[in-house]
């Protein structure tokens, strides 16, 4: 263990994929051992009372236990940034006990990274804290499709593209199986807003479907062989999601060939037939309505099941399929018949992990003028401005939130690198309460500081927000919300337009989910960096990057649109919908699939992001391979400092029979380099790479003809191009 957190955090962090292999396949050859006789002795053995009990919730994070067959309940946690304890097998916000864990950036910061090496780390974090604690499930990773910059739960989820999600959830899922633990992919599927979502029936095309919203959960299946996977609450062409036969039993299932656990979100059941016929597994909820004494065997998935079976109207093979499946997982993570792993908890390497997807998923969107960093040396007195600056994040967002063992703000953070030397002015500037416009005193004391100050850093943006507790009305990134559009809440844009004339020398750094309309101001901006929410070492990150320790290599994994009305899902699409439909009218043209093919100006591209040095890249080479390609190019630093460079592999095809965006993402690397060193890198494209799927067919096709390779550090910064005809 210890040694595989060396290998994460060297320099040689690439060696770290043959740790993971290794193990993965270790897991795999466990299971070949042939648990089928056992899982079938298992199940012949109990009676259809203790069956059924395993397919529905004995508490708000367990599942049904056989003890006398030695078969122990499922333990599952949220969330996806941390593992929590759920002491008395219920997660209680007002609770006393000590229950502080290690708190990861949220899932955009990782998947900004562009770093699946940081996915696996990141998971490696999660599954061995799971274990330590005795968790069974991680409920992670959230791979939902960034449609709207509005969703509220924007934070959790990962990006635009579903190539990205792909790369980085399968490292995170091995990492947090490799550690005995079974994560949980969710939510499957269509699953793109939060407001409505117990109620609307989502309609796309059935290529949207299989190009953009399902690519994540497919590479979960097959290239992660994820053990468990959460289905979503909405309905999905008619069907409830959690009980939809074409979802969970055609695709998944059959097609996909998944073996696994498919688990209701909570209290998203609705019937009882229906789910056991269509392919749930698992029934989950809290029971809220019975507190404070739930009665679990009253769930859709429990006594009214047995009655079925012992009246007729249901057939029990339903039932063993279904606690077959559970019994592999239950294999497959040695729950049975296996060594537990015993994790380890809060290390200084977890922190250390947590530090470092923070500091590579930090996006510097601006840097005029080379304002940043910061030169120590020269300034005397820095004035930190925003209530961001100050507040922990950790328990805000819903199912994310968690007790952090600790959580460097970023004002902390700055006094962390600044020391002694360099004064530091704080002003608040602003308060969080939901409609709260500019206040006058406290925007005078914020241009005091400014003025009086050599720099200027603002923190502000979007903040977390719940429902479940005091923080309901301010729910701008959170579970069961959407944001109500994209302007800087609580008077932030008239306290920035004051604070850059008091002092222009500012810089405007962004806590949140997502994109903010930024046009009142940032033109007078000299550098603006994307912070998201950056964990419990993300403080420490930021003043890193602000003053030159670390060199940003984020890049954006989503668009930032200019204004709302820019999105496609408001421009062509339709969002939020009724409270019965919504239709996905964009279609394929998710994020800058649509701007760069209707040429649509975004704020900041889909892969943007600068560094404080500079690269170059050459010597581009395409070799055809029948149906594949490799791709390969130098890329050199060209500046003054060490960084790395995510590059970038785009194709277009010319003169598909279908219609096919102007680009699109089909590989990356990310490239670290000293100053003046350069390497070759080669990038492989299979026949994915050049397929669509074609809907008037109903088949993924590969067609004959020109393909226009494209090489760049964003979709709008293309540095080479190339042609090559398959």
């Amino acid at each position: 263990m210890k040694q595989s957190w060396k290998n994460i955090l060297a320099a040689g962090i690439c060696g770290l994929s043959i740790l993971a292999a290794g193990a993965q396949n270790a897991v795999n050859a466990q299971v070949k051992f042939d648990t089928t006789e056992a899982i079938n002795r298992l199940v012949s053995q109990m009676t259809l009372e203790e069956k059924v009990n395993m397919l529905h919730a004995s508490s708000s994070f367990t599942s049904g236990a056989v003890p006398r067959l030695g078969i122990t309940e499922m333990v599952m946690s949220d969330g996806p940034h941390g593992v929590r304890p759920e002491h008395g097998r219920d997660w209680n916000l007002d609770n006393n006990i000590p229950d502080s864990s290690t708190y990861l950036p949220t899932g955009v910061c990782l998947a900004a990274t562009w770093n699946p090496q940081l996915g696996y780390a990141f998971g490696n974090v999660l599954g061995s804290e799971a274990a330590y604690r005795g968790k069974n499930v991680i409920l992670g990773p959230g791979i939902n499709i960034i449609r709207t910059a509005l969703n509220g739960r924007n934070f959790e989820y990962q990006s635009e593209d579903p190539y990205l999600i792909s790369k980085m959830a399968v490292g995170y899922i091995k990492g947090v199986q490799d550690q005995g633990v079974s994560a949980c992919v969710k939510h499957y599927a269509a699953n793109n807003q939060e407001i409505l979502r117990h109620t609307i029936d989502v309609h796309m095309s059935e290529r949207a479907l299989r190009e953009i919203y399902l690519p994540g959960f497919k590479a979960a299946v097959q290239e992660a062989n994820v053990n468990t996977l959460m289905s979503s609450y909405n309905k999905f062409r008619g069907q409830w999601a959690s009980q939809n036969n074409y979802l969970l039993n055609q695709v998944l299932k059959k097609e996909w060939g998944f073996k696994g656990i498919v688990i209701s979100d909570w209290d998203a059941v609705t019937s009882t037939t229906q789910p056991m016929w269509n392919g749930l597994d698992i029934e989950m909820g809290t029971d809220l309505h019975m507190l404070p004494n739930p009665n679990y065997s009253k769930f859709f998935m429990a006594d009214t099941v047995v009655a079925l079976v012992k009246s007729g109207k249901l057939p029990e093979y339903l039932v063993n399929e279904k606690v077959r499946r559970i019994l592999y997982v239950m294999y497959r993570s040695n729950m049975i018949g296996g060594k537990k792993n015993a994790g380890s908890f809060n290390t200084k390497e977890h922190q250390q992990t947590a530090a470092k997807i923070a500091e590579e998923g930090m996006v510097l969107l601006k840097n005029e003028n080379n304002f940043l960093p910061f030169n120590k040396s020269k300034i005397k007195s820095i004035a930190v401005i925003g209530f961001n600056a100050e507040r922990k994040q950790s328990m805000g967002g819903g199912s994310s939130q968690i007790r952090a063992f600790y959580e460097i703000t970023p004002l902390e953070g700055i006094k962390n690198i600044a020391g002694n030397k360099i004064k530091i002015n704080y002003a608040p500037g602003y308060k969080i309460e939901r409609g709260a416009k500019a206040d006058e005193a406290m925007i005078a004391q914020a241009v005091a500081a400014a003025k009086k100050s050599d720099v200027v850093v603002f923190v502000g943006g979007w903040t977390h927000g719940f429902k479940y507790n005091v923080w309901t009305d301010n729910a701008y990134d959170a579970e069961d919300y959407d944001k109500p559009d994209m302007n800087m809440p609580f008077g932030q844009d008239e306290l920035i337009k004051a604070v850059l004339k008091a002092n222009p020398k500012t810089v405007v750094v962004l806590i949140g989910g997502g994109a903010i309309d930024m046009r009142e101001w940032l033109a007078e901006t000299p550098s603006v960096l994307q912070a998201w929410y950056p964990g419990m070492e993300g403080g420490n990150a930021l003043a890193k990057i602000l003053f030159g320790d670390v060199n940003p290599s984020g890049k954006l994994p989503m668009s930032f649109p200019k204004k709302l009305a820019d999105e496609p899902a408001h421009a062509l699409g339709q969002y939020p919908g009724d409270s019965t439909y919504v239709y996905y009218l964009e279609d394929i043209y998710v994020g800058y699939r649509y701007y760069d093919t209707y040429h649509v100006e975004p704020q900041f591209p889909f892969g943007h992001g600068l560094s404080y040095t500079s690269f170059d890249y050459s010597n581009l080479i395409i070799s055809a391979k029948g149906k594949t390609a490799d791709v390969s190019f130098t890329i050199k630093n060209t500046g003054k400092v060490a960084g790395a460079d995510v590059a970038e592999l785009y194709v277009k095809q010319s003169g598909a029979t279908l219609p096919r965006p102007e680009k699109e993402l089909k590989g990356f690397e990310k490239v670290f380099l000293q100053p003046g060193e350069q390497k070759t890198v080669t990038i492989h494209l299979n026949e994915d790479a050049f397929s669509y799927y074609n809907d008037i067919i109903n088949e993924w096709v590969m067609e004959h003809g020109q393909f226009i390779i494209m090489l760049g550090s964003s979709s709008r910064s293309i540095k080479l191009t190339g042609n090559i005809q398959l």
